[in-house]
């Protein structure tokens, strides 16, 4: 069993500084994985990937790249797809450079004909990023939610199954599914869905998710650890089937979140000894 922990983006404590300095100081407070957020935009030059790529695999730390959120593969906007297409794929192409595991994507949003016609549509997309892409960075699609995103679980794995190339994989947003589930979570149901795929590896997201007490709803704003949901049972479950994962840590508090998770797992592994 391989378990890796680190941020989404800089540590706090090393606000303003580079992505390069993340990486010393993840390695020296015990942490392991880095995820590069493009959100907002892609800042890194191939050249400078491959030095940062070069520092990861010294260290020891996983890297992947999440690509801008403005990404749209179900637009019927074709210059909406158009642009989501080469925002990807330069993602991917940087990945590639900075040998990265995965690049994760918001694929899209359902439009009015429905959700079969926009799964189609974003089936479509990927195969064509995909056959202009030559490297073997993984791309991620991430489990989303909200209820008009393209993303819950099946529908995820159906897409990475139907695309039949192993560089599609699903990334497991628990707190998305939790959201979207409103308050509901089964995680061995979830890895039971993913055994389909075979992966040797499975990328992730974790983070808490804020309640709105007007709507009784559970909505997609990222709130620090506290029990929506539950990291325990998750970290249970891992070191139950033995899985191989990267844990992504998107709570606001990043590093300091990511030490926790990592602390429980620890707590966790000490008892079964």
């Amino acid at each position: 069993m391989q378990v890796f922990i680190g941020p989404a983006g800089i540590p706090l404590a090393l606000k303003g500084k580079s992505t390069l300095e993340a990486l010393d100081y993840i390695s020296k407070i015990g942490l392991n994985a880095l995820e590069i957020e493009f959100v907002r935009k892609i800042y890194l030059k191939e050249r400078d990937a491959k030095i940062l790529g070069k520092k990861a695999e010294e260290l020891g730390i996983r890297l992947s790249i999440h690509a801008p959120y403005f990404l749209n593969l179900a637009s019927e906007r074709e210059v909406v797809v158009k642009r989501s297409k080469g925002l990807i794929l330069k993602s991917l192409e940087i990945g590639s450079a900075m040998n990265a595991e995965c690049v994760v994507i918001h694929a899209g949003y359902y439009w009015k004909k429905g959700k079969e016609e926009t799964f189609q549509k974003i089936k479509e997309g990927i195969e064509d990023i995909l056959e202009r892409f030559s490297g073997n960075t993984k791309l991620a699609i991430e489990t989303m939610a909200k209820k008009g995103q393209f993303g819950d679980l099946d529908e995820v794995i159906k897409l990475c199954k139907e695309v039949n190339d192993k560089r599609v994989v699903p990334l497991i947003d628990f707190a998305h599914i939790y959201a979207r589930n409103n308050g509901f979570i089964d995680y061995s149901e979830i890895f039971d869905k993913v055994k389909v795929m075979n992966l040797q590896h499975i990328n992730s997201h974790f983070s808490n998710v804020k309640y709105n007490i007007n709507t009784k709803r559970f909505q997609d704003i990222h709130v620090p650890i506290n029990n929506h949901p539950p990291v325990e049972p998750l970290l249970k479950e891992i070191v139950k089937r033995a899985v191989n994962i990267t844990i992504i840590c998107e709570s606001p508090l990043l590093e300091r979140d990511a030490l926790k998770i990592k602390e429980k797992l620890t707590k966790i592994l000490a008892i079964r000894r």
